[in-house]
């Protein structure tokens, strides 16, 4: 018998422990192995198949009946019209701090969606590429706030996403490389009209904002934003505390690594001392990350349509779902 979820009038949500989460499985397929997991994993989130099993496999099972009961919806409208219309593609929003995993998050809901029947077609797009250039950012005294909403071409994501929400045939995203840490010029992620579009970052559930749109920008970035585009969105939440020492952990594996690479912008953290290293680290954190995350990312969260909560060990100990 399935267990009974009390349910707090005075929350939108209801809040579901990691042994009650887990209880809803039972019939969700898990068609990933430990090597799958290992490959879409992110640097420094130690994700395992248990995992997956506990909290994927609800969540995607969960997510496919949001799907259908979208897909039934827009039948019964084109019905109502007396239109033939099919479903536009089913946008999943994934956001969330730095460093707290939502990159593994998105990389697991896409893999395990597209092994549902319903759904083959699944598309994968960060919001990085949205990112404006470093010269553009320099240009409007932004570099040290890059990661904030201000730090993106927000018109340029705003019309991918009314364009992919349309059901557009081909809709091209720019691409960013977090070895050169910024857009690669000329080079595109091309979605073309899946079943789902996952979007992964930072401020993918800001709200619109009329008074910070820019004049390049146009009219409409001020009157509507990606979040009102969004079918299904996720919050991956953790304490700002374990979240800073998971960003400073993953910083210490790339100065062993990736930033020993000739080409990677970070490359002179590789040569100074460790302490002076994460010293200079924990400032970036404090002064960019934290506080982006405080003035920005962390406001989203109510707008969430699931919220996953981490504890120190990065497995999630709540969920917490809006009510219908």
């Amino acid at each position: 018998m399935r267990q009974t979820v009390p349910v707090s009038s005075a929350s939108p949500y209801i809040e579901l422990d990691r042994e009650q989460w887990r209880a809803l499985a039972a019939s969700a397929p898990l068609p990933l192995t430990q090597a799958d997991v290992e490959k879409l994993r992110g640097l420094g989130d130690p994700i395992d198949l248990p995992e997956v099993d506990v909290v994927y496999r609800p969540l995607t099972a969960l997510l496919e009946t949001y799907i259908a009961s979208t897909r039934e919806r827009a039948r019964l409208t084109a019905g109502f019209l007396g239109v033939e219309e099919g479903p536009t593609p089913f946008v999943v929003a994934v956001a969330g701090s730095v460093a707290v995993g939502k990159s593994t998050t998105a990389r697991l809901i896409a893999h395990l969606l597209a092994r549902f029947p319903q759904t083959p077609r699944v598309s994968l797009v960060t919001t990085d590429g949205f990112l404006l250039p470093n010269a553009e950012l320099e240009r409007r005294g932004l570099t040290a706030r890059k990661g904030f909403p201000e730090s993106y071409d927000r018109r340029a994501l705003l019309d991918f996403i009314m364009a992919v929400k349309s059901g557009a045939p081909r809709v091209e995203a720019p691409v960013y490389s977090h070895q050169v840490y910024d857009v690669v010029p000329g080079e595109r992620t091309v979605v073309e009209r899946p079943d789902v579009l996952v979007l992964e970052g930072l401020n993918v559930l800001q709200p619109a904002r009329r008074a910070h749109a820019r004049p390049e920008e146009g009219a409409a970035a001020g009157a509507l934003a990606v979040s009102d585009f969004i079918d299904f969105s996720i919050y991956v939440d953790a304490d700002p505390e374990d979240i800073r020492r998971w960003y400073l952990e993953r910083f210490l594996t790339l100065k062993r690594t990736a930033f020993n690479d000739p080409t990677s912008y970070f490359r002179t953290f590789a040569k100074i001392p460790d302490d002076v290293a994460v010293a200079a680290a924990n400032e970036v954190w404090e002064s960019v990350n934290l506080a982006n995350l405080r003035e920005n990312i962390a406001p989203t969260r109510p707008r969430a349509t699931l919220v996953l909560h981490k504890g120190a060990d990065h497995h999630v100990q709540r969920v917490l779902l809006r009510k219908a």
